[in-house]
């Protein structure tokens, strides 16, 4: 399961992946469940480590910035029941995610590919500018007589569905007439 940090009530995802994955693969994983586009930085922090891309990750480091380990090297299967940490995303906006390795499942047949099996609320959109902007692209699309509303709602693509209530019933907003 993983989830964004700051964000109230949680947004969050709950996937299964096959074990077999690495790091790579669960950016790949995370980046589906939120439909997120895969064009900014990331990390994985472990246990105070930093794993990513390395060449892209050290490119412009400093000399005091922490060592980048591999995240091909790391697989989801090196990991114990109740491990947590974190994933970065996009640097800019500064989107932190808490991941926890829930439980191993027995299952029949392992998975080829990974599901999205359960998860609360609509991801923030791409570009959205962090937790404040998030926050801000909320209040805008819940008034519709925002003067930014037709701007924002065109931005988004058209429509942003997000959820209303604790029974996770979805709301969706459309384009301005």
């Amino acid at each position: 399961m993983f989830s964004i940090d700051e964000i109230e009530p949680d947004v969050w995802r709950c996937l299964v992946l096959p074990v077999h994955w690495n790091l790579e693969h669960l950016h790949l994983g995370i980046q589906a469940a939120f439909n997120w586009w895969n064009y900014h930085l990331y990390e994985f922090r472990i246990g105070g480590l930093r794993y990513g891309d390395v060449e892209t990750l050290t490119e412009d480091a400093a000399d005091d910035d922490p060592r980048v380990f591999d995240q091909r090297e790391v697989r989801l299967l090196d990991f114990e029941q109740g491990a947590v940490f974190s994933y970065h995303y996009d640097f800019g906006d500064g989107w932190r995610h808490t991941v926890t390795v829930e439980e191993f499942l027995r299952l029949a047949s392992a998975p080829k590919q990974g599901s999205c099996i359960a998860g609360e609320r609509a991801r923030p959109p791409e570009d959205v500018g962090g937790v404040s902007g998030y926050e801000r692209f909320l209040e805008i699309i819940a008034h519709p007589e925002d003067p930014e509303y037709a701007e924002t709602i065109r931005w988004c693509g058209g429509y942003f569905e997000h959820c209303t209530n604790e029974q996770g019933r979805a709301k969706i907003v459309k384009k301005a007439a």
